[in-house]
């Protein structure tokens, strides 16, 4: 009798990448044949309640740009991707009937939309077996010493309990698949006027000028490690404001998925035996610890991190002001400081670090608007938009989250201490005010 040919379909979403990917490889080890497939949501382009586009225009492009290169890389390892403008639930449940899909493979997430669709998925592939794999983790949640419930609502007790006693895991490798494994694909990637927006160029003084994908993604780690040495000074120079190189810009790879942060641990490491160690490269990994921690603190206290009153349970008087909303998002404020980085944002899609610290606790703190709707602004027009980082350090600076000492800025302190000049300030106000 002659056996069943096993097909395996990867779902791909925020894990858009071949290099250690743990969802492709453990598909194609388990397999005859894979096949995978992404779909462009169009829920993801729609206006929110907030009255913002769930994905603006320079996200949307990274994304694309991103998918292409996925394609590429796939098909060196003979997997073809099936790409959709189309809804999940719609399209996922017709591929695997097509091609008599037995598993699917995706990458767990945890967050409500992700598993409203996900669950809409499952609930037209019946017969499919499902493997949802933790793949995009620095400290993988089999690893930690402590149980998820248990997640320290401090950062420090969260990274002194892990950093020195649990070990990273090595990278994970997919094998190239046999030619003959490849399908007929016809599927078109959507363009930038197909998911409702017109076509841009980038400003030529943005501080984030690099395109989405895996390729690019690994170019700028080797540049930033390798080439230039810049990590060696990243502690010295995370907190600019103007140019390139003042901080590694991996956030927004990292965000979909097209680098992981074990590949960007596994480099710093190799960096460190090859050239030195110092406190720079010590704070990249710090950084990626942080961005592990807002992972677990959503995955401790779920829907919570999108509520009014945070994870702290916080019971502050918000405003819904909409003129100082929509001064606060156009550059109109009385700090000239917040108004350079909310216009950075507005025209480029990217913020520095420091600024998005300055322009959350002013929006929270000074003008004690509902961060929720900051958080959501942030969410439609970052490149680097990721659900935890966002909701976690929006909950942050707004005092119902993990800041023990619950802060505010001083936006103007912040502004002689660290653009001394009005460099930065008038690069994007430009005008004399300095």
């Amino acid at each position: 009798m002659q056996k069943t040919e096993k097909i395996n379909l990867v779902w791909f979403r925020n894990d858009l990448r071949t290099v250690d990917n743990a969802v492709l490889a453990a598909a194609v080890n388990n397999s005859d044949k894979v096949i995978a497939a992404y779909c462009f949501d169009p829920r993801q382009f729609e206006t929110n309640k907030y009255g913002f586009k769930k994905t603006e225009k320079y996200r949307a492009k990274f994304l694309i740009e991103t998918i292409h290169d996925l394609k590429d890389q796939l098909e060196k390892l003979n997997i073809d991707l099936l790409v959709y403008h189309d809804l999940p639930e719609q399209v996922i449940p017709q591929i695997c009937k097509k091609f008599k899909v037995s598993d699917i493979y995706l990458q767990k997430e945890w967050t409500q939309e992700e598993l409203e669709i996900e669950n809409a998925v499952r609930s037209g592939c019946e017969l499919i077996e499902w493997h949802s794999i933790y793949s995009q983790f620095l400290f993988h949640p089999e690893d930690i010493n402590f149980e998820i419930a248990q997640t320290p609502q401090v950062f420090t007790v969260f990274r002194k309990k892990l950093e020195k006693y649990v070990a990273i895991r090595e990278e994970i490798q997919t094998e190239t698949q046999p030619i003959e494994n490849r399908i007929e694909n016809n599927t078109v990637i959507p363009t930038l006027s197909d998911l409702g927006f017109e076509d841009f160029e980038v400003l030529p003084h943005t501080a984030f000028p690099f395109k989405g994908g895996e390729t690019e993604a690994l170019k700028r780690l080797d540049d930033y490690f390798f080439n230039t040495k810049k990590l060696g000074f990243y502690k010295k120079t995370r907190n600019g404001l103007v140019g390139v190189d003042y901080s590694s810009k991996f956030s927004p790879w990292l965000a979909n998925g097209s680098i992981s942060a074990r590949t960007i641990y596994w480099k710093v490491k190799q960096f460190e035996r090859e050239h030195f160690k110092n406190q720079s490269t010590y704070w990249l990994i710090f950084e990626l610890i942080w961005r592990d921690y807002f992972k677990y603190i959503s995955l401790k206290h779920g829907n919570q991190i999108f509520q009014l009153p945070g994870i702290l349970n916080k019971d502050y008087e918000w405003s819904t002001n909409a003129i100082q909303i929509e001064k606060w998002i156009n550059g109109e404020t009385h700090s000239d400081f917040v108004n350079a980085n909310m216009i950075e944002l507005k025209e480029t899609g990217w913020m520095s670090n420091r600024g998005r610290q300055n322009v959350a606790s002013y929006f929270a703190k000074e003008l004690e608007l509902d961060w929720r709707i900051g958080a959501s602004y942030f969410e439609s027009l970052l490149l680097d938009y990721d659900v935890h980082s966002n909701y976690g350090n929006w909950m942050y600076v707004a005092g119902v989250g993990n800041d023990p000492r619950d802060r505010k800025f001083n936006v103007e302190l912040q502004a002689e201490r660290y653009d001394t000049q009005g460099k930065f300030r008038r690069l994007w106000l430009q005008t004399s005010l300095f």
